[in-house]
């Protein structure tokens, strides 16, 4: 997967490639083959949701650009496996999952395997994490039509906001920067998310 999907296709930051060889894949896809379990491809989850394939992920946090020391606030957390990559690159995660029967199965197999530094709970991502302070990146696994002005309020300044804009099949993967005049927003490929719930 690593050597075939991210470095084939161009992904270049080896601590988001060390990551991914890093964090088995297999262990947040209950029920499925290894071989599907590893290709490029989302994955069902449950609930609606899905786990999006390898090639995008490594690409949203290469783009995000996460330093060890940084604190990270991950939107959507889902089955929990862009929350272990997270892990592997930042010194503080604090995920938001919607739905508690995705959140609950997640933090079972973070636990087990062995992942510290993580905060999962179920809420509303829209509303971001108020009283986490500010984050130094913003991971967001779900569209929405805009960005939510909650989460570039809890964005630090100089810090990177990834996630996908849109709807249905026209949605754009942006990257958003707080800069000392505001925020630089750029669009980066097209994507195709699950929609963002919730009601802030």
């Amino acid at each position: 997967m690593v050597k075939e999907q991210l470095r084939r296709r161009g992904i270049r930051d080896e601590r988001v490639l060390s990551a991914f060889e890093r964090v088995p894949r297999h262990a947040f896809a209950d029920g499925l083959d290894l071989g599907r379990c590893y290709g490029d491809h989302p994955l069902p989850i449950g609930c609606g949701q899905t786990m999006s394939q390898p090639y995008v992920v490594a690409y949203m946090l290469e783009t995000a650009a996460i330093r060890q020391e940084d604190r990270v606030l991950e939107i959507g957390a889902g089955c929990g496996y862009q929350t272990a990559l997270l892990a592997e690159l930042a010194q503080e995660v604090m995920a938001l999952e919607y739905h508690d029967r995705l959140a609950t199965p997640a933090r079972r197999r973070l636990h087990r395997l062995g992942y510290a530094g993580i905060d999962l709970r179920v809420g509303d991502g829209r509303l971001g994490w108020p009283e986490g302070g500010t984050f130094d990146a913003v991971i967001g696994a779900a569209a929405a039509p805009r960005i939510p002005d909650p989460l570039l309020d809890q964005l630090a300044p100089e810090g990177r906001l990834v996630m996908p804009l849109g709807a249905g099949t026209d949605q754009q993967l942006v990257v958003v920067r707080r800069c000392s005049t505001g925020f630089d927003q750029r669009r980066l490929l097209p994507v195709r998310f699950v929609p963002l719930l919730g009601e802030g």
